[in-house]
Formats: C-alpha cells, structure tokens, sequence
C-alpha cells in the first residue's frame, strides 16, 4: 500500500512559479520500487498526464505542455515527490494530483489507468 498527500498549491499570477510537495508513505514504499506521477484535472475535462519519474533508472517523463517548464523530483530523505511549475500560464489551472504506480513497472505509463495509488489533489489557479 501507497499513500501520497499533496500540498503547495494556491494562486499565482500568469509567469509566476510554484513547487507542488507530494508526501510518500507506506510499508512498502521506497523510491526505487514505484514509478511516481504528476497528473491534472480541470472541471469538466479528462485527468491529463504532466510528468512521471522512475527513480530506479532515472527514467523521466513530460507532457509536451509543460516541457521546458515543469520538473519531477524527488527527495528520498523526506520521502517526498515534487512538482517546480514555472512561467506558469492560465491554462495550467486544475486540480494536481500525484500518484504510484504498482510494483517495479516496466516503463512509466502516461495514462491514469497505470497508477494505482492516487493523493486527494491540491488547487492550482493562475490569473492572468
């Protein structure tokens, strides 16, 4: 079992930055064995892949919107996943999510139907 508890959102003018937190947990849980996903959701639209991180190999994963933008890390000490969104625009605005995948996946999928273990998501609203 995997538990995750996201934090950092807010509001934040269009340019500006913010570092989403997901904190890991769980009997089972190290950085090495799960693949780790940021995932978003906007009200009346489709959860929508952003980023995902397999630390095991230091495979990484963007979504062409926030190439160039967004970074995936984590520190393993904490036990903490993170989202550093810059030169945020309007159309970034929904609701975060992070989540797990099952045991030592094979490769990062994109899709939420490869997760899971999901957080209960932080708002993220940029004004323009």
């Amino acid at each position: 079992q995997v538990q995750l508890v996201e934090s950092g959102g807010g509001l934040v003018q269009a340019g500006g930055s913010l570092r989403l937190s997901c904190a890991v947990s769980g009997p089972t849980f190290t950085f090495s064995r799960y693949g780790l996903g940021w995932f978003r959701q906007a009200p009346g639209k489709e959860r929508e892949f952003i980023a995902a991180i397999k630390w095991s190999d230091r495979s990484f994963d963007y979504a062409d919107s926030v190439k160039g933008r967004f970074t995936i890390s984590g520190d393993t000490a904490k036990s903490t996943l993170y989202l550093q969104m810059n030169s945020l625009k309007v159309e970034d605005t929904a609701v975060y999510y992070c989540a797990a995948t099952g045991s030592y996946p094979r490769q990062l999928p994109k899709s939420n139907l490869g997760y899971g273990y999901w957080g209960q998501g932080t708002q993220v609203t940029v004004s323009s």
